[in-house]
């Protein structure tokens, strides 16, 4: 051939491709159809039959994914089975089960004369219907839609097929305790109860202090320092003359000097030595830790001034900020779970002791105190802690998994599972969620399957079935 034959061909199979693809755009044909067209084109042009080259079939592969009704009705089954006249569903294997195939809807089309017709929708899915056949704006069918395809309004009906493509997986609603655990930063404090000031009730000279400093570990009665108080020394001289007199103001001097806070065993000492002492011991009223000591030798005491701060630290507090929002699951009595970072790989257990009645304003946080055994005194005043607070009274709850609940800010929504591949969308009420689950106050009982994955498809679909439903509501009715 030569070369202009060649441009003269090349020109003529272009344009016949542009008026199939016109005819295709407005006949709405398929891909399929389109290349049919093309090669009986394209053989009419060669000078041979189109019988003579037929297309290309493709032998079916992969597994057999679902059963489809032999006469082509809108019925799937995932498992072998037959219609109730004895026809066996026809296996559809993987690689079939989406076709553009014309003859593939046929059998649909030739037993829609012995099916109700409803009304005829958008080709593209837009929320337009007629009562008669017509075309849109870009010339496409409006498809016809029978009695038998129609779902209750907000419902919608998936194949086997199209839920394994989709990956839809369900689950069943449970009845159970919901173990939830509240997480909080937390550290370790003083037991205010446990806490002494030492100080005294009379002016007085210090005139010597013990080996004792700041972190010093002191036992009940240990002498902290030797003091010598003007009152005190004049209090026990009148205690003394009483007791050699005999008069009946030995009770009324004892309780002077008791009211000087001088120990029961110094004055015991006194009665029995009928003596008055010079210097007077200040002994440490409980064990534990000197937090601070403020005592000088030679230094002058006024009443009621510091000397020393013992704290007791067998039992410490650990004070955990717990946000507000989860506050309501917790009481007192709950079980704690503490560690620590600077004792790494051990636990301590704990109860909730007490939930102060007080948010704070900046960062909307409670402080929760937990009482915790420190017998060798390994916890420290000021230490970090991670506490792990258990919630809930262990009352049983209907509970689904997170990913089942479609959250729009005003509407919670879960799809719930019918059966035969029909869902429907149902609306709940939350409660509290914890370890990946949430739980359901309203809506959906104990038992109900709900879909756990690509709810969002499913929950489009049947608020597009809804909005067809109540479009189409009036129509039919005229």
């Amino acid at each position: 051939m030569s070369v202009f034959g060649k441009l003269v061909l090349i020109g003529v199979v272009g344009g016949a491709a542009g008026w199939a693809g016109l005819a295709a755009g407005v006949k709405g044909w398929t891909p399929a159809m389109l290349a049919n067209v093309a090669q009986t084109q394209f053989t009419a042009l060669m000078g041979r039959q189109a019988e003579a080259m037929p297309a290309a079939t493709r032998t079916p592969t992969g597994p057999v994914i679902y059963y489809r009704h032999p006469d082509g009705l809108a019925e799937w089954s995932a498992t072998p089975t037959e219609t109730a006249d004895g026809k066996s569903f026809l296996p559809v294997l993987a690689s079939e089960d989406v076709s553009f195939d014309p003859e593939a809807i046929t059998p649909l089309e030739a037993e829609s004369g012995e099916r109700t017709l409803l009304y005829y929708r958008h080709p593209m899915g837009l929320p337009d219907t007629s009562p008669v056949p017509k075309l849109d704006s870009m010339g496409m069918d409006y498809l016809p839609v029978y009695a038998d395809e129609v779902s209750d309004a907000g419902s919608v009906t998936v194949s086997p097929g199209k839920l394994q493509r989709t990956g839809v997986r369900t689950s069943i609603a449970v009845f159970d305790p919901m173990a939830t655990t509240v997480r909080a930063p937390g550290i370790v404090a003083l037991d205010d109860r446990r806490v002494s000031v030492i100080s005294l009730r009379a002016d007085a000279f210090i005139e010597e202090v013990e080996d004792v400093t700041t972190g010093s570990i002191v036992e009940a009665g240990e002498p902290l320092a030797m003091l010598y108080s003007p009152d005190i020394v004049s209090a026990a001289a009148q205690y003394v003359s009483d007791l050699r007199t005999g008069e009946g103001r030995v009770e009324g001097s004892r309780q002077r000097l008791a009211n000087l806070g001088v120990p029961v065993s110094v004055i015991d000492k006194i009665a029995a030595e009928r003596r008055t002492p010079v210097q007077i011991s200040l002994m440490a009223p409980r064990s534990g830790v000197v937090l601070e000591r403020m005592a000088v030798e030679g230094m002058m005491s006024e009443a009621g001034e510091t000397l020393f701060r013992i704290a007791d630290t067998s039992v410490v507090w650990v004070m955990a900020d717990v946000p507000e929002s989860a506050l309501a699951g917790l009481s007192d009595g709950n079980a704690a779970t503490i560690t620590f970072p600077g004792l790494p790989g051990e636990t301590f257990s704990g109860v909730i002791d007490k939930i102060y009645p007080e948010v704070d304003m900046q960062t909307r946080t409670a402080r929760v105190r937990v009482d915790l055994s420190n017998p060798e005194g390994r916890l420290l005043l000021n230490m970090f802690a991670d506490v792990a607070l258990a919630t809930g009274d262990g009352a049983p709850v209907v509970q689904v998994p997170e990913t089942a609940v479609i959250d729009t800010g005003d509407r919670q929504v879960v799809i719930r599972d019918l059966g035969e591949g029909k869902f429907a969308p149902q609306d709940v009420v939350l409660g509290r969620q914890a370890a990946g689950m949430v739980e359901i106050l309203e809506g959906i009982v104990e038992g109900d399957r709900i879909v756990t994955t690509s709810t969002f498809l499913i929950d489009a679909e049947s608020n597009l079935n809804a909005a067809l439903a109540a479009l189409t509501a009036p129509e039919a009715g005229e």
